[in-house]
């Protein structure tokens, strides 16, 4: 199948020190070639400690800030060769979703004005039949159309990322970006958002890029991940063959964290020790090598390529097939914390309830 968009060698370095005479000192290496695909209607999340690029990928995607090398092409288009006109187009194509509902959204406009305004930038929907629209989008995310004359400061945060979903709904998408959607949310409102965007995409084909680091999430929203570790991808694999045996140290000290939702289970647990680099002055070699319990002379100097096997299951390390197998870091029956699991049973369980029902399982329930 052909990807909708394609990353190819992307790097972003932002200047972190000037000289008196304005000359750039020092960067800070955000993104360091960083490749990858996604398929229309599939997810993949970026997953990763914080500080890692994954928003700043996210950002070069959307042409939101411009790469210093590399190509982000969306259906064979290569966006670095778009103008200002093909641009805005291009965008109607591709939505982000903030992290942050309480801030994404304007405080001086109502929620009609809010969804509205992408309409008429687009000219999508005749000024007539705009009121119903904006009814229509309120109730696809699960939310009355009387709420259309309410201000953002009236919902509650889940209803608010409801209407930033709606948001990015408005302008019909194939691609929307997922920035960390649910972690400035309780954990009872995640469910229903995690049910809602998955409803969505089921029944919009919406490709996904899932921006995370609660790895309990994306267990149960990716079809792919890709693991980053300072501005490089060090690890990617369909998600139930990554969840089910890490091969990256750093991927497997990051699955060995998640909690068990049985007080009494045993695992494996991956302690890093050493300090984490910075990301102005990057080792050399592997840039996990400072924290690896399984280093060798070999990553202190060379760094290595990100390599795939039959399986699509890509990894960057010089000792992938020396490593132990890894499948008790992360059992079968895991992954959840224990507050979040009984609110997925509760709400049918955030991947598989989301393809049982529609929007309306979400939309009759209160509104978060």
């Amino acid at each position: 199948m052909t990807a909708l968009l394609e990353v190819d060698g992307l790097v972003k370095h932002f200047v972190a020190r000037r000289s008196v005479f304005g000359r750039p000192t020092a960067y800070v290496k955000a993104v360091d070639g960083v490749s990858f695909a996604v398929e229309a209607g599939k997810t993949l999340a970026l997953v990763g400690e914080s500080g890692c690029g994954k928003s700043t990928v996210s950002r070069l995607v959307l042409r939101l800030i411009e790469p210093d090398a590399g190509h982000v092409r969306f259906e064979g288009r290569d966006l670095g060769t778009l103008n200002a006109g093909r641009l805005r187009a291009f965008r109607r194509d591709a939505q982000l979703i903030f992290q942050d509902p309480y801030a994404s959204l304007n405080p001086r406009m109502t929620v009609a004005q809010i969804l509205t305004e992408p309409l008429a930038l687009h000219d999508l929907v005749p000024s007539t039949r705009r009121r119903e629209r904006v009814e229509e989008l309120l109730r696809l995310v699960g939310l009355e159309p009387r709420f259309a004359r309410r201000y953002p400061h009236e919902f509650s945060g889940g209803q608010r990322q409801r209407i930033a979903i709606a948001r990015a709904l408005a302008v019909e998408p194939k691609l929307i970006i997922c920035d960390e959607p649910v972690s400035a949310l309780d954990v009872s409102i995640r469910s229903q958002i995690l049910n809602l965007l998955r409803d969505l995409q089921d029944r919009l084909k919406l490709a996904y890029i899932f921006v995370s680091h609660d790895l309990a999430v994306v267990k149960h929203i990716a079809d792919r991940v890709a693991v980053m570790n300072l501005g490089t991808i060090v690890e990617t694999a369909d998600a139930e063959a990554l969840f089910a045996a890490p091969r990256h140290p750093y991927s497997r000290a990051l699955l060995s964290a998640i909690p068990l939702p049985k007080p009494r289970a045993r695992r494996s647990r991956i302690v890093l020790e050493g300090e984490l680099p910075s990301a102005l002055d990057p080792p050399a070699g592997c840039r996990f090598h400072t924290r690896c319990p399984f280093v060798i002379a070999r990553c202190r100097g060379e760094m290595p390529q990100l390599l795939a096997d039959s399986s699509g299951h890509a990894t960057a390390c010089h000792r992938t097939a020396e490593l132990p197998p890894s499948e008790s870091i992360v059992p079968s029956d895991g992954g959840f914390s224990p507050a979040l699991e009984k609110l997925v049973a509760a709400f049918g369980g955030v991947a598989d309830g989301a393809r049982r029902s529609g929007v309306d399982q979400v939309g009759t329930a209160p509104p978060a």
